[in-house]
């Protein structure tokens, strides 16, 4: 019986200093006023801008939004690749060189629209949009941060959602 209050005062502890002054684990770059003014000067178009976010065993892709919107209006998607495949259609079990998910983190210009439908993604128990990619461009391997940089990035359990 006195473990068990060891074991949760060692639970939360661990959780606390996790990571270092509330910072993630995604970079601490760049900071919340860099971040603000990069979004209000980036290029408008009939595009989104796409952070890839890989957790094992789903099939989300990641998080898109329009130009000039902020990160927490992000919609976390499904693509539907009958036109396009989605830049990291790779084996999932590769052992050598890349694989599906390489991409983690990356930003992407994305082309296409959203289909109307709402998919269901039973390994993270979520109801998506599908989005019909059309066409992508790399635009960053190293952005940092998606939400916060208090951002846990997990690739085990889905740990990045928009706060609202």
């Amino acid at each position: 019986m006195r473990i068990f209050p060891c074991l949760l005062i060692a639970f939360l502890l661990a959780s606390c200093f996790g990571t270092p002054m509330g910072r993630g684990n995604l970079g601490d770059h760049p900071d919340l006023e860099t971040r603000r003014a990069n979004i209000l000067a980036e290029p408008r178009g009939d595009f989104f801008y796409g952070r890839r976010y890989f957790v094992q065993k789903t099939r989300f892709w990641g998080y898109l939004r329009k130009p000039g919107q902020s990160a927490t209006s992000a919609r976390l998607v499904i693509f539907n690749e009958s036109k396009m495949k989605n830049p990291d259609r790779l084996p999932e079990s590769s052992t050598a060189g890349r694989r599906y998910g390489f991409d983690q983190n990356y930003g992407y210009r994305i082309y296409g629209n959203y289909t109307g439908r709402t998919l269901y993604e039973p390994n993270s128990n979520q109801f998506l949009p599908e989005f019909l990619l059309t066409r992508y461009e790399l635009l960053n391997k190293d952005p940092g941060w998606l939400f916060s940089p208090a951002d846990v990035y997990s690739p085990i359990r889905v740990t990045l959602l928009p706060r609202r």
